[in-house]
């Protein structure tokens, strides 16, 4: 916020400091002003000849406005070092070729400012604005059609208040597209990356994030469900869009999307960043859970260790980053039976059958179905069908879970992310869909425990309610040895 803030009171200046030189046509204090030009190249990106251009565009509409006629091209030139400025008035020679047949011509026209050779059509003489190449000839000798000729006009020493007006809205106006092409450049390389800023505001279900230059929109749809920001909070989201629009540069966060995910993930595992383990696919749930599929291209790398990390501090990262959401990690397989038997974890898959391959000519999906011990069917249709949804998702097909004792179709997930529960409530796995409770963030490969981590004895920790409990082989011998002696 202080950061725009002082951004703005800088275009303020700026603006005031030419609206007083063009009203009174006084030297510029050429300290304040390359201090200004300056600080506007360092806090907003705008670069001091692009300010200059949009100086001596201001004060040549201004001249324009009070001194000039209709149909003039007229420019300026400030000079930086001596704070003066010389106006100019431009004419593009012409001949007859190019003028339109029957024209008179002291006839004008307004808002001509085309060559006619460059687009092969003809336009009306203007007196103010072209000149014909007989008479250029007597200023120049060599001069060329199409050639620009330029006349000094004379320095004028007021300006009234409608030029100034004008002047400023021509300056404030090619701020307003540095600014623009300032933001393009810087974040224009940035999409499909993490960013991040502070949170400005909340409106309308949208929240607004300072980028420090620009303000980013992250939409509600593109927001964890659940989270809360607070205005001044710090949040990391993934650069979706940058698109250039009538009122300015639109730039599109998310937290939600999958890709976020796996960015998060490059920067927590440098296997991941070097290119050693790939994400092959994420399926997400924004808030809840999610299932990621990694491959190793080198046989000595573990996949699913590199982003669980040494006890399991980098997916805790992430975890923690994300407010908690459960991440299953799995091993992509180019074998898509097994590929979907361990999408479905942390359940236990009996059997995958494959019933139909995927058909990318007809843009068809493949079908397979599970079967699941009845101890595992609650656990791999998840609570609502969350998991059997987020392993379709992840693979790409349509899985049917059937009871591997009966045959009878539990729950039937597609591609697209959506599920159907179809076990009667009635039987045990329908009953217990319902009851599940959410589980802990799984892996293919259990988490190595670190062998030098002490083992603390309950019995010496004040806040237990259990007392005088057997937890070491040393105590087990020990009380073995009581009942020896007592009998």
């Amino acid at each position: 916020m202080l950061g725009l803030r002082r951004a703005f009171f800088i275009t303020v200046i700026v603006v005031e400091k030419i609206i007083k030189f063009i009203k009174k046509t006084i030297m510029f204090d050429l300290k304040v002003i390359n201090a200004v030009l300056a600080e506007m190249e360092e806090e907003r990106g705008i670069s001091r000849e692009k300010m200059l251009d949009a100086i001596e565009q201001s004060l040549a509409t201004a001249y324009k406005k009070e001194f000039g006629k209709r149909g003039q091209i007229i420019t300026a030139k400030f000079d930086l070092n001596s704070g003066t400025t010389n106006f100019n008035q431009i004419k593009i020679v012409v001949d007859e070729s190019m003028l339109k047949a029957g024209t008179d011509k002291g006839e004008r026209e307004e808002m001509v400012d085309e060559v006619a050779t460059e687009d092969g059509q003809k336009v009306r003489f203007d007196e103010e604005k072209h000149i014909m190449v007989n008479n250029a000839k007597m200023i120049k000798k060599d001069v060329r059609v199409g050639e620009e000729l330029i006349f000094p006009l004379e320095p004028k020493d007021d300006f009234g208040r409608i030029a100034a007006q004008t002047a400023k809205q021509v300056i404030v106006q090619k701020i307003r597209e540095a600014e623009k092409e300032a933001a393009l450049t810087e974040f224009g390389q940035k999409a499909g990356d993490i960013v991040i800023g502070h949170v400005q505001r909340f409106e309308r279900g949208n929240l607004y994030v300072d980028l420090g230059r620009v303000t980013a929109i992250m939409p509600y749809d593109e927001q964890i469900p659940g989270e809360r920001y607070k205005p001044g909070e710090r949040i990391r989201a993934i650069l979706l869009a940058v698109e250039e629009t009538s009122r300015g540069i639109f730039l599109k966060l998310s937290r939600s999307h999958a890709d976020f995910l796996s960015e998060l993930f490059a920067i927590e595992a440098p296997e991941v960043q070097s290119g050693a383990v790939v994400i092959k696919a994420v399926a997400r749930e924004a808030g809840a859970r999610s299932k990621i599929a990694v491959y190793a291209n080198e046989q000595h790398i573990d996949p699913v260790g590199s982003l669980v990390g040494q006890r399991g501090v980098r997916v805790s990262t992430v975890m923690s980053e994300l407010g908690g959401e459960k991440i299953d990690i799995i091993e992509w397989s180019a074998d898509q039976a097994e590929f979907i038997e361990d999408s479905l974890s942390p359940a236990q898959v009996i059997n995958v059958k494959i019933v139909t391959e995927p058909n990318a000519d007809n843009n068809e999906r493949g079908h397979a179905i599970a079967e699941v011990a009845s101890d595992q069917q609650s656990l791999a249709i998840g609570r609502g069908g969350q998991n059997v949804r987020l392993a379709a998702k992840l693979t790409g097909w349509k899985i049917d879970i059937v009871s591997a004792q009966t045959g009878e179709p539990l729950a039937v997930a597609n591609a697209a992310g959506t599920a159907d529960i179809v076990a009667a409530d009635t039987t045990p796995v329908g009953n217990e869909i319902d009851a599940l409770e959410n589980e802990d963030a799984t892996t293919t490969n259990p988490i190595p425990q670190d062998e030098d981590e002490p083992t603390n004895d309950r019995n010496t920790n004040p806040d237990t309610e259990e007392e005088n409990e057997i937890d070491t082989p040393e105590e087990a011998e020990a009380e073995l040895a009581k009942e020896e002696s007592k009998t």
